[in-house]
């Protein structure tokens, strides 16, 4: 489990792709001094185990779902990437609960400055959008952000400096792909939702979520 506060930008040392799978090799500083064979760390948003590890890399097996599925098969020798360590049990929860899970690839359709902020407009698959909210959470790359406005097959988030210099958002440029991941709460109730119904053993529903408070 991770919060999508990121903890340093990693660089990726190499890249082999073999049949349908890939290995990664990436250098970085922070994480590097507690990490243990088998550990989860988040790599733009992607939990994935490391296999072997030095001072100052660790290694990471992905398997054909995840190049499938998410955008590290667009990773070149020389990009960053956004780290974060699985949470530890009795720390601060600065961002959300996030299980580094990608539930879909979206693109980012534009951006423009607003004050101190970048606003980006990212397009995302049904799928994906289907859980996003105004002022609810999402994933992206990772990165813990709060959704500012949703629209038929798109939405925005506004970033502040620290989070743009931090991370590889502030790089991003309109057409890069990034992995999106929803609230997970959201995806639970929809699977109950969609359960229940199927069987016809509950008279909740949307209206009822939403006239009772759980939904705005």
């Amino acid at each position: 489990m991770f919060t999508g506060i990121i903890e340093e930008l990693g660089t990726v040392k190499s890249l082999s792709v073999y049949s349908e799978a890939a290995q990664l090799t990436i250098n970085a500083k922070r994480i590097m001094s507690d990490v243990r064979l088998g550990d989860s760390i988040a790599v733009n948003g992607i939990c994935l185990t490391v296999v072997s590890f030095t001072k100052e890399e660790f290694v990471v097996d992905v398997m054909p779902e995840t190049l499938r599925k998410t955008n590290l098969k667009d990773l070149k020798v020389g990009h960053s990437v956004n780290l974060e360590r699985a949470m530890m049990l009795g720390g601060r929860l600065g961002g959300h609960l996030v299980s580094g899970h990608v539930d879909g690839v979206g693109r980012i359709e534009s951006k423009r400055q607003e004050g101190n902020a970048i606003v980006f407009y990212i397009a995302a698959p049904p799928e994906a959008l289907k859980f996003i909210v105004p002022k609810g959470s999402v994933a992206i790359d990772g990165i813990s952000l709060t959704v500012a406005h949703v629209g038929r097959d798109s939405f925005s988030v506004s970033v502040v400096p620290h989070t743009a210099t931090q991370t590889t958002l502030g790089s991003k440029l309109p057409g890069d792909a990034v992995n999106l991941e929803n609230d997970m709460i959201g995806k639970y109730v929809d699977r109950l939702l969609n359960s229940y119904q199927d069987v016809g053993k509950t008279n909740i529903n949307i209206d009822f979520l939403k006239a009772n408070g759980f939904l705005q």
